[in-house]
């Protein structure tokens, strides 16, 4: 069977004006699945992601002694956004990437208003992104907890493109710092109406949101979360995202929701 064939097949039937990107994607991604008899596609890149976030903890390290602020912990977490081997080739040189990438300044830096909602809130739920990336989320879960805030992760149900699940979350240890829960679901980014009932509970009663990457940050800015604290943190590596965010391909940013006006 030709499986690329069959992906077109789907995304002519699905996409249309007005389509859910993320929906359409999970879509694709869960016929590959299905197509393939392969579960977990990107498996074997999950594990090098995480492999190589952990050599670059010396670094990490390195950078913390001589300023473990709340804005540092901050960029170190989305430099870990870089890791993805969904949105860039197999060939990436990741390691030149995230070494230029730590020495640059976020595009738009709002942690003022986040150390502000850390002041605010006891609680917080902490959307992850991928594999890898996770690695580097540890340094600002460490810095969220010393302001006293309790923190629920969520990771993907079951494996989804190079999505962070369960497996990979306790690999990094991120159970060291936040209660970890699953979202119930396998799609890309946020999808609503995917949530199992108990995390979509847990979602609409959370006043403060804390999103890594742009699948969840695609997924959120579609929903009514006006009532709620939401701040977004990603590398913009898609030029439609970049460009409503009105910043460069590549620039990291940091933002709160009411930033974007939309």
């Amino acid at each position: 069977m030709d499986i690329i064939s069959e992906v077109f097949k789907l995304l002519a039937k699905e996409y249309k004006r007005g389509a859910n990107s993320n929906w359409t994607g999970s879509k694709v991604h869960r016929l590959i699945k299905e197509l393939t008899g392969c579960e977990d596609p990107y498996k074997l890149q999950k594990k090098q992601s995480n492999e190589m976030a952990l050599s670059f903890m010396d670094d990490v390290e390195n950078i913390l002694k001589k300023d473990d602020s709340l804005e540092t912990c901050v960029k170190i977490a989305i430099v870990g956004n870089i890791i993805d081997f969904g949105a860039y080739g197999l060939d990436t040189d990741f390691e030149s990437l995230i070494k230029e990438s730590l020495k640059k300044d976020l595009k738009i830096n709002q942690t003022d208003l986040l150390e502000e909602a850390l002041n605010k809130h006891d609680d917080v739920l902490y959307l992850v992104d991928n594999a890898g990336e996770i690695v580097f989320d540890r340094i600002l879960l460490w810095k969220i907890k010393s302001y006293g805030v309790n923190i629920t992760l969520a990771v993907k149900e079951k494996p989804i493109v190079n999505d962070a699940c369960m497996e990979d979350a306790l690999s990094a240890g991120l159970d060291e710092y936040a209660d970890i829960v699953s979202t119930g679901e396998d799609t890309v980014g946020v999808v609503y109406h995917e949530f199992s009932d108990d995390f979509r509970e847990i979602f609409d009663d959370a006043d403060f949101i804390i999103s890594k990457g742009l699948g969840n940050f695609e997924g959120l800015t579609e929903l009514d979360l006006k009532d709620k604290d939401v701040f977004y943190l990603a590398c913009a590596k898609c030029p439609v995202s970049a460009n409503l965010i009105g910043i460069n391909l590549g620039e990291m940013f940091l933002l709160k929701s009411d930033y974007l006006k939309l």
